[in-house]
């Protein structure tokens, strides 16, 4: 039997920071003010840990003005508030990323709602999720379902209308905003939750399946339509033969038998994640820049 064609994220990601980073190398050309990406990261998390320094270095590598703001774990949600808005206030910053989780006594959705709108390069704030749910082109939209399209696309091609879209998931950061991207690409988009009575039969019907819900190897091939692509965007740490491994939301290797195509991990929707940050940035910068013109 065949498996399925790996889908490389980081290959694609790569292609994207590298036409950011043209786009940044011509903004130095012209000797125009670089853009600048803001990262608050707030006590020590590993994967957090994990997470920032990847971040840093695409910007690097893109050219884009990365700064690191790393506060104390006892950090007061005043003290936090405080930065968020001298950030929001400095004309260097166009976007802005607070890294989650954050400690328990620090109320995470305030401290996303202060950060500028524009400035909101993650898409968390309510503004820019009514703008992603209104087709608003002016929305930041959330960097990791965007990058699931685009690895759908990837396979499938640019044009994915008609396409049956099952998204297993329905957080606010991944599976809500993913409905609404995949709906703007003219899909049919049904989402599956744990208060679904019949999960696998519906995933089954995708062309397109994306799976986000924090679960390790939930979906197994019986949750697979044969010649499905698969995006697994789960990262989960395991112990295994006395070593911790990551695994994704997706039972890899047997839905590698079902299906078409399927996303890696790692090296599959993380590196978009990062790429799509960048490109985020990038567009605040660009509507910064105009509002000032």
């Amino acid at each position: 039997m065949e498996t399925a064609a790996i889908i490389n994220g980081k290959q694609v990601a790569d292609t994207l920071v590298d036409t950011i980073a043209t786009r940044v190398a011509q903004l130095d050309a012209e000797g125009k003010r670089l853009p600048g990406l803001a990262v608050v990261m707030v006590g020590s998390n590993p994967a957090s840990d994990v997470y920032v320094r990847n971040k840093t270095r695409r910007c690097q590598q893109a050219g884009i003005v990365g700064q690191e703001f790393r506060l104390d774990e006892a950090t007061t949600e005043s003290d936090l508030l405080g930065l968020v808005d001298r950030l929001n206030a400095d004309p260097s910053v166009d976007g802005i990323l607070v890294q989650l989780p954050l400690p328990s006594h620090l109320n995470e959705q305030r401290v996303l709602n202060r950060i500028a709108v524009a400035k909101d390069v993650d898409g968390f704030h309510p503004n820019n999720v009514g703008k992603l749910s209104l087709g608003d082109a002016t929305a930041l939209v959330p960097c990791t379902p965007q990058g699931c399209v685009t690895l759908a696309q990837s396979v499938l091609g640019e044009d994915l209308s008609g396409k049956h879209v099952v998204i297993v998931g329905r957080s606010n950061i991944v599976g809500k905003p993913a409905a609404q991207l995949f709906l703007a690409q003219h899909c049919s988009v049904t989402v599956v939750h744990s208060r679904s009575s019949n999960g696998a039969e519906l995933a089954r019907q995708a062309d397109i399946l994306v799976v986000a819900v924090g679960r390790a190897e939930m979906v197994g091939p019986e949750w697979v339509k044969p010649g499905a692509v698969v995006i697994d965007v789960g990262i989960n740490r395991i112990e295994g033969d006395g070593k911790a491994k990551l695994v994704g939301d997706v039972a890899f290797a047997p839905v590698a038998k079902v299906a078409a195509a399927i996303t890696p991990v790692p090296g599959g929707v993380g590196p978009m994640t990062i790429a799509y940050l960048l490109e985020n940035t990038m567009k605040a910068y660009e509507m910064n820049q105009h509002q000032c013109d």
